[in-house]
Parts: C-alpha cells; structure tokens; sequence
C-alpha cells in the first residue's frame, strides 16, 4: 500500500503552506475562470521567488503558441500568437518533455525564440514547465507551457522550480477536467454538429486590437489628474475587463479553429493536393488534368477525403479547405 503512495514533494515548510492554501483557493474559486487562474498562480508563485514576467501558453495546430495571458514587469501583457521555430522554448519542451530552465543551456532556447513582454529586457533566469493531456494512443500529449522569468540571474533554486511544477500541475488538472467534461457532452445527440463557421483567426484579430484599444483609452484617462474617486473606480473596473475579454478571446480559439487544420493535416499529400483544387472549384475532369492523373485515381481520392472529413459532398469539404487555408 505504502509503494503506491506518491513521493512527498521537497520544499521547505514555508512553501507547503503557501501551496496548501493556493490549492484550496484554487479549487474553490478558479474553476471556471481562467484569466483568474493564471493570475492567481503567478501571484502564488511571487511569494515564493521573484517573478518579473510570467506567461502562459498554448499549442496549437503544428507551429502556433497562443498567449492568452502575460504579465510584464508590473504590467499586464496583451494576449498574442507566435509561430515557434525550431531552437526556442516550445521546441525544447515538446523534444525533452520536461521543465526547462535557465541553467540547462545558459538561456539559449530562452532567447532563441520570438520575444513576448518587454523586448528590450532579457530574463536571465526562467523555470517554464510543460503541461500535458492524456492521449487515446501513445505517450500524454505536450499541449501548454506557463514560463515564470526573472531578470535577476540565478533567482530560481530546486525549493523554487519544484513548487512551480507542483502550481503548474494544479493548473493541468483544472484545464484537462474541462477538457474531459466537454467530450462528455459531446456524446449526448447533436453533441458535436460539425465543422465551426466562424473565421476564428480573422475574428480575433480584429477583436483582440478593438478590446485593446478600449483598455488603453481607459488606463489613459486613469492618468488623468482631475479623474473623481468614482470615476476612477468605474475605469479601473473597464480596464479589468478588457483584460480578461482578451484572455478569454485567445482561449476561444482552441475550440473554434482547430477542427480545419486537424482534417486538413489528416490527409496524404496526394490527398491534400486534390483537396487544395477542390477549394479551387476544379471539377474531376480538370482535377485529372491538372494533376495528371486518371479520372479513377481522382475518384479514389475523393473518396478518401470525403470519408476522413466526414462530410456528404464536395462542396463542404471545400468550403472546410478554405478555411483551413484562409487562417
């Protein structure tokens, strides 16, 4: 019995009471708050090393992190989206699986990769940990990252690094539980209706920037000298939420524009060939020509498209295309 217990986490006595009362706060207040979430475990994270900038990530597709929380220097960071290379933090995490920190390649895959807060100032210690999803087959699946920096060198010791895994594995059960509480519903009838209409990159780009404007012209007025007690209270309530409009619009993409790249990535490359002309209008005599291929090898394909999709006709797998290309 006792083998099967799991080994108790080292960190000092002062640690396993701050990690004791984030757990319960955590459970009892941040279940369905996500902005909140993230902003409460840098919180709990700064009472137990410093934390200049603190950020949360997630994967999407083959190459995007999506930032829907960031926190600079005292400042709030507007959520954002990079296409990660091959030598920069992501990379580490999804090759090695396992926290990354500073010391391991003095910052190299820190640094090598695109610049999120203050681009001016480069973080010489940083703790990022990887959380990951269970999988139907093979190993979890790495699906986020939160990353803790400090422009001070050397800030982070092992008491530091293992709290923050230990947050960070809180955060994971919280965002999987979710996870698995969706796929529940969508084994009721009409769970899941089909492919989502919306143009969710476009949508949040345009939204993300207006939400943005909104949050500067109410911190510039929070400046102002003349602004009344009331005012003010009303203005910093405008900031907050914009805040959290564009945290919350960065996570929404997880749900709506994953689905054309996941089909789209399911094909062959003879099979993504067609189903880029198929996006065209080309019917199946210009699709051989094109191509250069017989009629049949067409129609083979077709029908392997149309059985991965899981559509009925052509033209909704175009149109599924198109949104695929058009992101």
């Amino acid at each position: 019995m006792d083998a099967d217990k799991a080994a108790p986490l080292r960190v000092d006595a002062e640690t396993a009471i701050i990690l004791r009362e984030a757990y319960h706060k955590i459970e009892a207040l941040f279940r369905s708050d996500h902005y909140g979430l993230y902003d409460y475990v840098r919180v709990v994270a700064g009472k137990i090393a410093p934390v200049d900038a603190f950020f949360v990530g997630f994967l999407q597709g083959a190459s995007r992190v999506r930032y829907p929380y960031g926190y600079d220097d005292g400042h709030y960071v507007t959520p954002d989206t990079h296409i990660f290379g091959p030598n920069g933090q992501t990379a580490w995490l999804l090759k090695h699986r396992q926290t990354y920190r500073f010391a391991y390649d003095n910052g190299f895959a820190l640094h090598a990769g695109v610049p999120v807060g203050q681009v001016g100032r480069r973080s010489e210690d940083v703790v990022t940990v990887p959380i990951f999803r269970a999988a139907k087959d093979g190993p979890d699946q790495l699906f986020g990252l939160l990353s803790m920096q400090s422009y001070t060198p050397r800030a982070y010791d092992d008491n530091a690094v293992r709290a923050f895994e230990w947050l960070c594995e809180v955060v994971e059960r919280v965002l999987t539980r979710e996870g698995e509480d969706r796929q529940a519903l969508r084994r009721l009838p009409a769970g899941d209706i089909g492919p989502n209409l919306l143009t969710s990159d476009h949508v949040m780009e345009y939204l993300t920037h207006r939400v943005a404007s909104i949050r500067e012209i109410a911190a510039e007025a929070l400046r102002e000298p003349d602004v009344s007690s009331a005012v003010h209270t009303h203005l910093d309530r405008i900031v907050d939420a914009t805040e959290h409009i564009q945290s919350e619009l960065i996570e929404m993409l997880m749900e709506t524009d994953e689905g054309p790249e996941r089909r789209f990535s399911s094909l062959t490359k003879a099979q993504q060939g067609v189903a880029v002309l198929l996006a065209d209008g080309l019917d199946n005599d210009q699709l051989a020509a094109e191509l250069g291929v017989s009629l049949n090898t067409v129609k083979t394909h077709l029908s392997a498209i149309l059985r991965k999709y899981g559509l009925r006709n052509r033209a909704q797998v175009a149109d599924d295309v198109r949104r695929y290309l058009a992101r």
